[in-house]
């Protein structure tokens, strides 16, 4: 979408029932990203950041993680680090990174956040380039950098997203790492468009990197569990990784967005072990059979058939992947769903489901942003900067395009790299944080009119790990069935908020929901009201707690 394109959608919009407000600067989110860019044209620059919602106190209002990169060394010119923003519980944040303990420089990439050690506090792992970083929450307000102590130093490399799953179903949250490509500045390759003046290179132009996974001994530390699990693949060049279900068996499978290499999905067998199957189930490549540049991927029940299906970003005139199942595996419906069309001239990153308009069906959200200004397709000029979409799901059967609707302020062009999602005001919606390469970061309200409820749930597991990730959900009201996982990783380099958020319209009550936790272990309820949110406690009966 051109510049003017945009203005003229702007200018036929209709006023929406509900808006996406920027209060990024009321709220007090102060934040510029640093890609280090001197002029050299290393890879790593068009990549970053990601961002999180997490509740890092524990006092249960959804605090702000921005990923940040560094100057090159040799060319400092100022200090950058993360950047926390603790909830003040008002509508504003206040920025706490060096009394938690993380004012410190890095070139940042994405964040996974998940209990490891099963204390009720999240924990960090941030990716880089270079050496990635643990970080073990004090429960004192702050973290503590526990990566060698866990034996995962020393350990460099090009990493990008990350997710924390409890594969082997022992109760303890293991550690699953994606890899780019092998890059340092020593082996930056020279590319260009003209002949002359240097441009970053395509990832073709660098050798592929192995995904990592870690299981948690349970002592504090991690084993490098690969090979054994039969994930070592040094041709992968992963950007993106989301947890699912394939088989309905319980057991967590691993779905890997690979940049211009196929796709990947690991069926977990059961015993510690993977078996690679995106071919065979039909996500390795597009509908005429090539490879895409997958940045971002997000699984979820959008059909509101209790089966998820798989949406994976790309590059500009390659569209977004829209796989559902069909058969013994998925095809790609974006075409007829609505998004293919829409997603063509645009390069995304960050994507996710969620029901942001609570009408009981889950919406698509994508960031998107070219590589470089200088970077054109030949008979093409893609935008640098790239309106985000935000795709209505009407009732299951496809999607349409709102994102003009939402208001001005969310659909302005911007190099969008992550995106999370949670209720930060706790209100009963969605909120929106979305980073940008080499700018700032976005947080925006959902504002909902009047009579658009929800009910919200937050898991809590026992025998299953704490943060109850893996743990799907299935609510029924008089729409019929909701289903939603606990899960961590998805969209790109980010982590969203792990409590389950059902939109139920102008319902009051659900009829029943069911729990079918990591550990096997299945829990009903009913009769439950909307307007709250429920603490429930594997193996207890469910809380019920205001929103605010």
């Amino acid at each position: 979408m051109t510049r003017r394109d945009w203005l003229l959608a702007m200018a036929s919009a209709q006023p929406a029932p509900w808006r996406l407000t920027d209060v990024t600067a009321q709220a007090g989110v102060e934040f510029q990203h640093n890609t280090g860019a001197f002029g050299a044209k290393f890879l790593p620059e068009t990549m970053g950041p990601g961002c999180a919602f997490l509740d890092y106190d524990a006092d249960g209002w959804l605090d702000i993680l921005l990923i940040n990169g560094q100057d090159w060394p040799g060319h400092r010119r100022r200090r950058s680090t993360l950047k926390l923003l603790r909830n003040n519980r008002n509508g504003t944040f206040s920025d706490t990174t060096r009394q938690a303990g993380l004012d410190f420089e890095m070139y940042g990439m994405g964040v996974a956040v998940g209990d490891f050690d099963n204390d009720g506090f999240p924990d960090l792992y941030i990716t880089s380039v270079g050496q990635n970083r643990l970080l073990r929450n004090n429960r004192r307000g702050g973290f503590i950098d526990v990566t060698r102590a866990a034996g995962l130093a020393p350990r460099t490399g090009f990493s990008t997203s990350a997710l924390w799953f409890d594969y082997d179903r022992d109760g303890l949250l293991d550690l699953f790492v994606c890899n780019y490509v092998r890059w340092s500045p020593e082996t930056d390759v020279r590319c260009s468009l003209d002949g002359k003046s240097k441009s970053y290179c395509t990832p073709e132009a660098y050798r592929g990197a192995t995904c990592w996974l870690f299981r948690n001994r349970g002592d504090g530390t991690f084993e490098d569990a690969t090979a054994r699990a039969g994930l070592f693949d040094p041709s992968s060049k992963s950007l993106g990784a989301a947890l699912l279900d394939v088989d309905n068996d319980g057991w967590l499978d691993l779905f890997v967005a690979n940049d211009t290499q196929p796709n990947k999905l690991y069926r977990n067998n059961r015993d510690g072990t993977f078996t690679e199957s995106a071919m065979r189930l039909g996500v390795a490549f597009s509908e005429d059979g090539r490879a895409r540049a997958g940045m971002g991927v997000d699984v979820a029940d959008f059909r509101g058939n209790g089966k998820p299906g798989v949406a994976v970003t790309n590059f500009d005139n390659e569209m977004i992947g829209l796989y559902e199942p069909e058969g013994a595996g998925f095809i790609d419906r974006a075409r007829e769903r609505g998004v293919g069309a829409a997603s063509r001239d645009r390069l995304g990153f960050g994507c996710l489901f969620g029901d942001l308009d609570l009408d009981g069906y889950l919406d698509l959200i994508v960031v998107n942003g070219h590589i470089d200004d200088s970077v054109r397709n030949v008979g093409r000029r893609p935008a640098h900067a790239q309106v985000p979409h935000l795709f209505v799901n009407r009732r299951g059967q496809d999607f349409r395009e709102a994102a003009v609707e939402a208001g001005r302020e969310f659909a302005g062009p911007k190099i969008g790299r992550g995106l999370a999602l949670g209720d930060f005001d706790r209100d009963g919606d969605l909120d929106v944080l979305i980073t940008t390469n080499g700018g700032a970061a976005f947080l925006y309200r959902n504002d909902l009119p009047a009579g658009r409820g929800s009910i919200r749930f937050s898991l809590e597991g026992r025998k299953s790990n704490r943060d109850a990730i893996g743990a799907v959900m299935h609510v029924f009201d008089a729409g019929g069935r909701q289903t939603q996982m606990v899960k961590s990783g998805s969209s790109y380099l980010s982590a969203s908020a792990l409590p389950l958020t059902f939109g139920l319209g102008a319902q009051r009550e659900i009829q029943r929901a069911a729990v079918y936790w990591p550990s096997g272990l299945t829990q009903e309820t009913s009769k439950l009201e909307a307007g709250a949110t429920y603490r429930w406690v594997e193996g207890e009966r469910p809380a019920r707690l205001p929103h605010r």
